[in-house]
């Protein structure tokens, strides 16, 4: 269709050039008739600008498996398109939504790169600014999108010294406990074997320190009034044969799993005049395993804690591949475990028949920090204990993540911002407000699922759905 200069000049982007440039234009541009449909697809090569001349145009972005509308105008002089055609192959040229049409639209349309060149002919210093914001935006995010993940790795790596030195100080003391408890069975076990009365007994009463060995490791697991029964009698027991310190020994041996029958079947090796120090001997017997076993606990919760780690960081792990969702939210959990505290109770909710699913495992634990963190904080922020629930289900071809929280909810007035770039509730210094961009973005964009909240005071759930099967991830595509 002809181009009318005085159409053209009509539109607000246009209103202000010369007669000469609006001849230009529209000697190198064209008007189109589209019927309604699909004008471009997001993700396609940006190959065109295009103004609305007359019609109503439909902006949509992809989020997950859906079209989500992002304008609707019927304003002429709108435009869309090849908007940073400006600045050549130093960003991806490509469409950054789908545009379509409802009924038969005109456009006035330009070529993506005769519009880059009148652009840098006719505003070199538009130019200049316009790519210093781009470019300037896009670092700054990166940075303190970086500075996000380090201010989390600061804030883990405090929680994981925290959560390692527990057993590790458990384990110093064990040791430190063992030696002296070592010596004690020595200085016992002379006392024992200095009586010719018992030499003969001696094999017998080894080998029974052995099956007292193996009953420690098989020790039943007591109710507090189970074992403060067990306690009474066995103090009993104790002072009637002589044994001193029996309110010390007692509850050692109830802990070991050993009762009065066991005392009993001691006593009926011995010569009474030694059953005191092989009661003794056999008391640092137990002693000792309780020891052992307090250090194996405490290296393996130190050897789980650095397995969960592993976990969270993906270190030596595929980029992409296919994960347990549950996983990756127990290693998250765990690692926040410090910054959950005591005042917060955590529900897991998971479904267990939910199959591995393509992912960024490390960034989509990157995800589960953001979302748990900013919970804690909700709940933290409230006068009362709080419950954190993660929950996991099937949604039809998606598999659903939901993170809940008890706290003080998301006013409406803020809700459709919190997703904004720099954003944030939280006081100066405390919160970048990339931290939901940034996990908006990664759901979104790097697993084409979609990110959601719904908030009243005392329930804020987010929700994160994910595709069950999805391809390669594009190569193009930026990590936040």
């Amino acid at each position: 269709m002809p181009c009318s200069v005085q159409e053209i000049r009509q539109l607000f982007l246009f209103e202000k050039l010369t007669p000469e440039q609006l001849g230009r234009l529209c000697a190198a541009g064209r008007v189109e008739l589209f019927e309604p449909g699909v004008i471009y697809t997001e993700g396609q090569p940006a190959t065109c600008f295009y103004v609305l001349l007359e019609g109503t145009v439909v902006l949509s972005r992809r989020v997950g498996g859906d079209d989500v509308e992002v304008n609707r105008t019927s304003r002429p002089g709108v435009y869309a398109g090849a908007l940073q055609a400006y600045l050549g192959d130093r960003t991806p040229q490509i469409y950054n939504h789908t545009l379509h049409i409802t009924g038969p639209t005109r456009f006035f349309v330009l070529p993506a790169d005769t519009f880059a060149g009148i652009v840098q002919e006719w505003f070199p210093m538009a130019v200049h600014l316009l790519e210093g914001l781009f470019f300037g935006v896009k670092n700054m995010q990166q940075a303190i999108g970086q500075r996000e993940r380090l201010l989390a790795l600061g804030s883990l790596s405090a929680g994981l010294t925290h959560e390692l030195n527990n057993p590790a100080a458990a384990a110093a003391r064990a040791a430190a406990s063992l030696r002296e408890r070592i010596a004690r069975m020595r200085h016992e076990l002379a006392a024992v074997t200095d009586s010719p009365l018992i030499r003969e007994a001696l094999a017998e009463l080894i080998g029974f320190q052995e099956q007292t060995a193996d009953r420690v490791a098989k020790a039943p697991a007591l109710s507090p009034l189970q074992a403060a029964d067990r306690e009474d009698t066995l103090t009993e027991w104790l002072e009637d044969h002589g044994i001193e310190q029996s309110w010390q020994v007692a509850p050692t041996f109830v802990q070991a799993g050993l009762d009065s029958e066991w005392l009993d079947r001691v006593e009926s090796m011995l010569d009474e005049r030694i059953l005191p120090s092989a009661i003794g001997w056999l008391h640092s017997t137990v002693e000792t395993e309780l020891l052992l076993d307090e250090i194996t606990d405490s290296t393996a919760r130190i050897s789980h804690l650095i397995d969960a780690a592993k976990q969270y960081s993906q270190l030596d792990r595929a980029p992409f591949r296919m994960v347990d969702v549950h996983e990756l939210l127990d290693s998250t959990l765990l690692m926040l475990n410090s910054k959950i505290g005591t005042r917060i109770t955590v529900v897991r909710q998971y479904d267990e028949t939910l199959p591995k699913v393509p992912a960024h495992p490390a960034e989509l634990n990157q995800v589960w920090t953001n979302l748990i963190d900013n919970a804690v904080a909700a709940m933290n922020g409230a006068d009362r204990d709080g419950t954190l629930t993660v929950r996991t289900a099937r949604a039809n071809d998606q598999l659903l993540v939901e993170i809940q929280d008890t706290g003080t909810g998301i006013d409406a007035e803020i809700r459709d911002r919190i997703f904004d770039p720099f954003f944030t509730t939280k006081p100066v210094g405390e919160g970048t407000g990339l931290g939901l961009d940034i996990s908006w973005r990664i759901v979104t964009n790097k697993h084409h699922g979609s990110l959601r909240v719904k908030s009243v005071p005392g329930n804020t759930r987010f929700q994160v759905l994910l595709p069950l099967t999805a391809t390669q991830p594009d190569p193009t595509e930026e990590t936040p």
